[in-house]
C-alpha cells in the first residue's frame, strides 16, 4: 500500500515537473525559473489534487471517462492559474499560452498516471509470481 502511494506520488511529481519544463521549453510566453519550477510542481500537484477532490465529490456523483477527463483538464488549468499567482518563478502570458500550457501539462500528468498503473501492476504481478 505504502508502496503504492509513493509511485503515485513520485510518477505524479515527475509528471509535473516534465510538463513545466516542457512548456517552458516550447511556449515563448510561459517562462520559469530553476527554483520556480520546484515550487510550482509541488504546488500545482498540491492544487490539482485538491480540486480534482472537490469537483468529483461535490459535482460528480456518477463519472463517466469522459467527464473525468473533463475535469482532469478543468482541474488542470485552475491549478495553473493558481500556480501562476502563487510562485513567483513563474510566469505566464496570454490565454493560448494558458490553453497551451494545460494541455501540455495535461498529457504529460496523464503519461505519468499510465505510468504509475503499469508500474504498480508489474509489481502486484511480481509478487503474486513469487508466491506461486
Amino acid at each position: 500500500m505504502l508502496a503504492r502511494l509513493a509511485i503515485r506520488f513520485g510518477t505524479s511529481l515527475i509528471g509535473i515537473a516534465v510538463g513545466v519544463l516542457v512548456s517552458s521549453a516550447v511556449l515563448s510566453r510561459f517562462s520559469i525559473s530553476a527554483t520556480g519550477v520546484v515550487e510550482a510542481t509541488f504546488v500545482f500537484w498540491f492544487v490539482h489534487l485538491a480540486t480534482q477532490f472537490m469537483a468529483l465529490k461535490v459535482l460528480v456523483h456518477q463519472p463517466s471517462i469522459a467527464l473525468a477527463g473533463l475535469l482532469a483538464v478543468a482541474s488542470t488549468i485552475v491549478a495553473l492559474i493558481i500556480v501562476n499567482v502563487i510562485v513567483s518563478g513563474l510566469s505566464i502570458h496570454g490565454l493560448n499560452t494558458y490553453v497551451f500550457a494545460t494541455l501540455i501539462i495535461w498529457v504529460t500528468t496523464s503519461i505519468s498516471d499510465i505510468a504509475a498503473r503499469q508500474m504498480i501492476r508489474e509489481r502486484r504481478d511480481e509478487r503474486a509470481g513469487r508466491r506461486a
